[in-house]
């Protein structure tokens, strides 16, 4: 996985047994701004200043489904675990809510999926049961709500056990009994059970773990002189990677540059826009023993079209505590950490794209089904797993899931070796 002063221009449906391949990886990421379109890569921007200034819509599938927020909260093994879907953006009613200081500032509220748009045609002698259970689930999410605004201060244990978990249970009967007044009168379908456990919708936009990377300094230098200090003003000159080190900083070979200073591109501005020069340092890279792994290690070979499916990934030496939002400018504009450990601080990235062909490479530039980068403030040197819970791909063929790592700004991080494989893993899924 927005207008403000440019239209944008986003195509959808590009055409996982396990594969690894060298074809795989480079069809992946043979350029991450390509992989990461979802999150508004066709989002022109003249100046940031006239970004902010106002609410604009999202690129095509750069937004969670259901009307979920940009990002949403799911309890896992005792923390929470962010979605952030789109790379960060938010809907243009999420954002005027956010901007105007609402609920959606700060105050959580329950996200759940969709049932009414999963329903099949509903038989005319069930269409009134089958209302009136759709609107006791709006008043089942609307009490779960007021439970929050009252309540939610108690913390992620109460949130889960209290609110969270009786409405899925709640929703189960209820879809339950749609499928039911259905089934009466034609097919009954299948999987509506697996619709009923609802999230907390992220309002506070990262505020917690972000804190504060996007705005002030970071971000800051965008406005007024496109990002004065952190793109340009000698980042990559200087001391940094010239001016005696590396015998001279050219090692004897022929490098052609090492910064912007020649470059004919605009600068980066932090926003997801191609033809540009980043200046930002590359930043801390670590020791090859701590250098970020991971692995989809739990996966289906098949799904229907729109049945919601979960992929199990593993990483390792990845701390999964930054995210500056690339719909939100935080694109390429911090140089990569390492925490004291020398672990590589960051989140990771989960893509499903449908190909159309399995001799070609699909186009760069599509947008794929389902995009969201994920932090939850854990991992660390030994395996850890999190939970990407996909609601369904539309289209029947086969799917290419994929899942790479990234520093605070969305690059793949730095190895310290030439032969070490990224932190990546694809898998290819049958969708009927």
């Amino acid at each position: 996985m927005r207008r403000s002063t440019r239209a944008r221009r986003s195509s959808g449906n590009a055409r996982s047994k396990r594969m690894l391949a060298v074809v795989g990886t480079l069809a992946v990421f043979g350029g991450i701004v390509a992989v990461t379109q979802i999150s508004s890569a066709q989002d022109r921007r003249t100046t940031t200043r006239a970004a902010s200034a106002s609410c604009v819509a999202p690129s095509a599938g750069a937004t969670a489904p259901g009307g979920q927020g940009s990002t949403t909260r799911t309890w896992q093994n005792g923390r929470w675990v962010r979605n952030h879907w789109g790379d960060g953006q938010m809907s243009a009613a999420e954002c005027q809510q956010t901007k105007g200081g609402g609920a959606g500032a700060g105050t959580p509220t329950v996200t759940c999926p969709d049932v009414k748009s999963k329903l099949p045609q509903v038989p005319a002698r069930a269409r009134a049961e089958v209302d009136r259970n759709l609107a006791l689930l709006d008043s089942q999410i609307a009490e779960a709500n007021r439970r929050l605004a009252a309540d939610g201060r108690n913390g992620g244990d109460f949130i889960n056990n209290a609110i969270l978990r009786p409405l899925a249970d709640k929703r189960t009967a209820t879809v339950n009994r749609i499928a039911t007044a259905i089934g009466r009168g034609g097919q009954r379908p299948q999987g509506l059970d697996k619709l009923a456990p609802c999230a907390l919708a992220d309002n506070a936009q990262n505020g917690g773990n972000t804190g504060g990377a996007n705005n002030g300094g970071q971000n800051g230098g965008n406005t007024g002189g496109q990002n004065g200090g952190n793109n340009n003003g000698g980042q990559n000159g200087g001391n940094n990677n010239g001016g005696g080190q590396n015998n001279g900083g050219n090692n004897g070979l022929n490098v052609l540059a090492k910064d912007c200073a020649n470059s004919k591109l605009e600068a980066h501005n932090g926003f997801q826009n191609g033809n540009r020069c980043v200046s930002t340092a590359f930043g801390e890279v670590g020791a090859a023993a701590n250098n970020p792994s991971l692995l989809i290690t739990q996966f289906p070979n098949q799904v229907q079209r729109n049945q919601p499916f979960t992929l199990r990934v593993t990483t390792r030496n990845l701390v999964r505590d930054r995210f500056l939002a690339a719909g939100q400018g935080g694109y390429y504009l911090e140089s990569s950490l390492l925490n004291d450990q020398g672990l590589v601080r960051g989140h990771f990235h989960t893509a499903c794209r449908m190909l159309g062909s399995t001799r070609q490479p699909p186009n760069p530039q599509d947008v794929p089904a389902f995009f969201v980068a994920t932090e939850d403030g854990r991992g660390g040197s030994q395996p850890d797993d999190v939970l990407i819970q996909i609601p369904g791909l539309p289209d029947s063929g086969l799917a290419q899931c994929s899942v790479w790592a990234g520093d605070g700004s969305h690059r793949i991080p730095m190895m310290e070796r030439a032969n070490q494989t990224p932190a990546i893993d694809v898998v290819r899924i049958q969708v009927n």
